[in-house]
């Protein structure tokens, strides 16, 4: 059963998603953080992933978490979805085939991105292709771990992961 807050903040990001940020991320605000070709990367993704992905940066840097892999990861956690970029619709159908029957996403989630699993195979993988593309774009090993568990909840012993997974489940 999805918790009436979180279904509140899915629907909520899902309009979101639908309309064109009203805020775009300025460029110059993420300089500090990111190389050039870095920056490459992150302008590949869609609008409302750029400002996702700056607003857990914002989060972190407003909890006062200033370790720049962190910071650096924050803003390209995603940037595997470049690779297969989703819509709207297909977004959804992610979270609520999480909610109504996990296992068998997990199952669709493997494999190649094709057909109905298209979704389901990049939510599955996006981190371990965005590890990929940051590493090819020069991030630090820290970075490109903390890109790669960004979904790996088991993971309890890191403070840096936790505090970009709460960050992004916030955002």
């Amino acid at each position: 059963m999805i918790r009436t807050s979180r279904l509140t903040y899915r629907v909520n990001q899902f309009w979101r998603a639908l309309q064109p940020p009203t805020h775009r991320v300025d460029l110059d605000s993420i300089r500090a953080h990111l190389a050039s070709a870095q920056i490459a990367l992150f302008r590949q993704m869609q609008p409302s992933e750029q400002w996702h992905a700056y607003s857990v940066k914002q989060r972190l840097t407003d909890e006062s978490q200033d370790h720049p892999a962190l910071l650096t990861a924050a803003l390209l956690h995603d940037v595997g979805k470049i690779l297969y970029p989703l819509s709207p619709i297909e977004r959804a159908i992610i979270v609520l085939g999480q909610r109504i029957f996990p296992r068998q996403v997990s199952a669709w989630g493997k494999g190649e991105p094709r057909g109905f699993r298209r979704p389901f195979v990049v939510a599955e993988r996006h981190a371990e292709w965005g590890a990929e593309l940051a590493a090819r774009a020069g991030a630090p090993e820290l970075t490109i771990n903390l890109i790669r568990r960004h979904q790996d909840f088991a993971a309890k012993d890191d403070p840096l992961l936790l505090a970009l997974q709460a960050a992004d489940d916030e955002n």
